[in-house]
């Protein structure tokens, strides 16, 4: 998986990121030739706004490169309304044709052609730099994941699944579940945390026999049908359905236990509307809470509108929780209201330390601000005169203009100065290390303009190890509790000490002179 061991360079049939701006990424599966035949001489092309390039131009460049723009010939491409149909009907107008040159070679009439020889692909263009545009091509990590996805659902933005997967303690050989899939923004975070190697890897230590490993294990669920079948193949095509298992289910209604056996997990966290109805399936004994809750729905002839109540279960209770460690749980909900309902159902089972946080995620850009009038409009240039000289030279050119004019009727067309491209390569070296601009202006620092709204409350707990009367009765059996008994006249003499009288305050003091 390149989520897991990502390579240095962009591969064939491999995922990567196309970064086009801070906010703007594409994910593409690179390939050296169109299986689709888009049309273009040069390949499989990507069609951006900062211009269009094809794919072999991509492949084997270093993670970060910057790759410039390419001018694709689109003229093969043609204008077509439905490519799809007119394809269809090409394929089958040549399996007829290749039907008749079989018919007549058995019929022995040869016309110089070989029926059973395909015709020949054919070969891609050499892909030519355009002038301008660029992208910069990034590896497939969960950060660069969840700001490229299709968004199916609300997704889980880096600041919140980092800070989550911290309060969760998940690492390397972590059980964890997580009810909620939704894009998938989460699951691939959680998997890289609790990856520990894949179940299929056995270690050898020294020629002797293979050495146990705890494997990390994420167990998804996700209640939409389409949903899960979208991420099901996305975890397929990135290498993770080993690490991975998802599953489509109602949590709510139907617990999470994985093929009647328990995932033993130490770490939960539930993306749900509702996660109070799914907390009582996230206990190490059968809480009375699932035995008040209504039955399955019936018709209405059968239940007259009331809800049916079932009753204690025969079923022997499977905790999905591993029984030797604490267990550390987060919801994910928008609102307060949901976080009340979830605290108060927590607390009748036993989870303690709760706590409730909420993230503000604000950007800080860091840069110089350079100030002048004489190097025109550039990025990061405030429009200002620099120094007062610049200022008075600036007034006396539009004192003289405007004199030119009352003078001679005749507008004064000023010359402008050649200062060719800024951006060819001699002139940002000249830049950089002669007049070394880097190091102009004022370093100033500021936060992003735009106001980043509410996303949801985050809501911590632990649920501690079960402890029983065997347990307390084989701890007594260990270790002798030694209880302190004092004697009557030990009592007495305590009794006769005096208690040490606290010196009066000077108000003390005076009142009682009055």
């Amino acid at each position: 998986s390149p989520f897991f061991y990502p390579s240095s360079v962009a591969k064939n049939d491999g995922l990567s990121i196309i970064h086009l701006k801070r906010d703007l990424q594409n994910p593409t599966i690179l390939q050296d030739h169109d299986p689709d035949d888009g049309g273009y001489s040069e390949g499989k092309v990507v069609n951006t706004r900062f211009g269009s390039f094809p794919h072999t131009t991509l492949i084997g460049m270093p993670w970060g490169s910057q790759v410039r723009a390419s001018v694709v010939d689109t003229g093969s491409r043609g204008r077509r309304k439905n490519q799809e149909e007119k394809k269809r009907k090409r394929q089958e107008v040549d399996a007829k044709e290749h039907a008749k040159k079989i018919r007549k070679l058995e019929d022995g009439i040869d016309e110089g052609a070989d029926a059973s020889t395909p015709a020949s692909s054919k070969e891609d263009k050499a892909a030519t730099a355009a002038p301008t545009g660029f992208i910069h091509i990034l590896p497939p990590t969960p950060e660069n994941w969840t700001s490229s996805l299709p968004h199916r659902t609300q997704v889980v933005y880096t600041p919140d699944y980092s800070y989550i997967l911290h309060r969760l303690r998940a690492r390397p050989g972590s059980s964890l579940i997580e009810a909620g899939a939704g894009s998938g923004s989460f699951t691939h975070a959680s998997a890289r945390a609790v990856f520990s190697g894949f179940p299929s890897q056995v270690e050898e230590v020294n020629g002797s026999a293979p050495k146990r490993r705890k494997i990390g294990k994420v167990w998804s669920f996700e209640f939409h049908e389409q949903r899960h079948a979208i991420l099901k193949e996305e975890l397929r095509q990135h290498g993770m359905e080993e690490i991975v298992q998802i599953t489509h289910r109602d949590v709510c209604e139907e617990g999470f236990l994985v093929g009647s056996q328990s995932p033993n997990v130490n770490a939960i966290f539930l993306d749900l509307p509702a996660p109070w109805l799914a907390l009582p399936h996230l206990s190490r004994s059968r809480p009375p809470l699932l035995d008040k809750r209504p039955s399955a729905p019936a018709t209405p002839a059968h239940t007259n509108g009331v809800d049916q109540v079932s009753g204690p279960s025969k079923e022997p209770w499977i905790s999905p929780l591993n029984p030797s460690t604490p267990v550390h749980i987060c919801t994910f909900s928008p609102c307060i209201e949901q976080v009340q309902r979830t605290i108060s159902i927590m607390r009748k089972l036993g989870w303690v330390d709760i706590e409730t946080v909420e993230l503000a995620h604000k950007r800080v850009e860091v840069r110089r601000e350079r100030i002048g009038i004489q190097n025109g409009t550039e990025r990061g240039l405030l429009n200002a005169p620099a120094n007062v000289q610049e200022s008075l030279s600036r007034l006396m050119e539009i004192e003289g203009n405007f004199k030119a004019f009352h003078e001679n009727g005749e507008k004064v067309v000023t010359k402008k100065k050649n200062k060719g491209n800024p951006n060819n390569r001699e002139k940002i070296i000249e830049s950089l290390v002669d007049n070394k601009v880097y190091k102009e202006g004022n370093l100033v620092h500021k936060s992003e303009p735009e106001v980043k709204t509410h996303t949801s409350y985050l809501v911590f707990a632990v649920l501690p190890i079960e402890w029983t009367e065997e347990d307390e009765a084989k701890a007594r059996a260990l270790w002798d509790v030694k209880i302190r008994v004092e004697d009557d006249s030990q009592v007495e003499e305590k009794k006769k000490i005096p208690k040490p009288v606290s010196p009066d305050s000077k108000r003390q003091v005076k009142k009682a002179a009055r």
